[in-house]
């Protein structure tokens, strides 16, 4: 996107609070990778977990709790947010991150890797939000869909992976792990899904049948 676009629309619709942008800084003062979720895509997220009323929300990849300040905002009251860890330096400012914006009762943050914690979670979730590491994505997709109700949305972030992912001279791990993700959210018949085109890409999909 353009960057007076991207600006434009983060200034007018995504202006962060003094608590998310406390959560940035320290992103930064921790030297955590610069890869957390951009103030305009957490509005879209934000926004599509409102609009679907979510409750139960499910995050790969917490970071330092950033993008999951965003989601647990948006939840229906009672709610919970399940995000999961690999790092355990990033869940330790991530817990700081949900504690410093009193989310802390409605955030569950789990350690570990994400395909040994997915097969020990109950099915029946609202939403969820792919962030993680890109090689294993069609794993991750398989997984996500397993766990969201009919209904409910599956989200990833990085769709077009800085251009990777419409290179076919890129014959990384992580690209393939890319295209193969997009290629299953495109055609698989229980999922109407697109990639909306903020930032570096979100794929956007709505589960319509088991």
């Amino acid at each position: 996107m353009d960057e007076r676009f991207e600006r434009y629309v983060t200034e007018l619709f995504a202006a962060e609070d003094e608590i998310l942008a406390t959560i940035r800084r320290r992103h930064e003062s921790e030297k955590l990778p610069a890869i957390n979720v951009s103030p305009e895509e957490g509005k879209l997220l934000h926004l599509l977990l409102r609009l679907t009323q979510a409750k139960h929300v499910l995050e790969l990849g917490a970071l330092g709790g950033y993008s999951g300040v965003w989601l647990a905002r948006a939840l229906e009251p009672g709610g919970t947010l399940t995000t999961i860890e690999k790092d355990a330096a990033h869940a330790r400012v991530a817990r700081a991150a949900f504690a410093s914006a009193g989310l802390q009762d409605r955030v569950r943050l789990i350690e570990g890797a994400a395909l040994d914690v997915l097969p020990k979670l109950s099915p029946g979730f609202d939403a969820v939000f792919i962030d993680a590491d890109k090689e294993p994505l069609p794993q991750y997709f398989d997984w996500g869909m397993r766990l969201l109700r009919q209904g409910g949305l599956l989200l990833c972030d990085n769709a077009f992976f800085h251009g990777a992912a419409v290179d076919p001279n890129d014959k990384s791990a992580a690209a393939v792990g890319v295209r193969r993700f997009n290629e299953l959210a495109a055609r698989d018949p229980r999922l109407v899904a697109t990639i909306v085109p903020v930032r570096d890409g979100l794929v956007v999909g709505l589960k319509v049948r088991d």
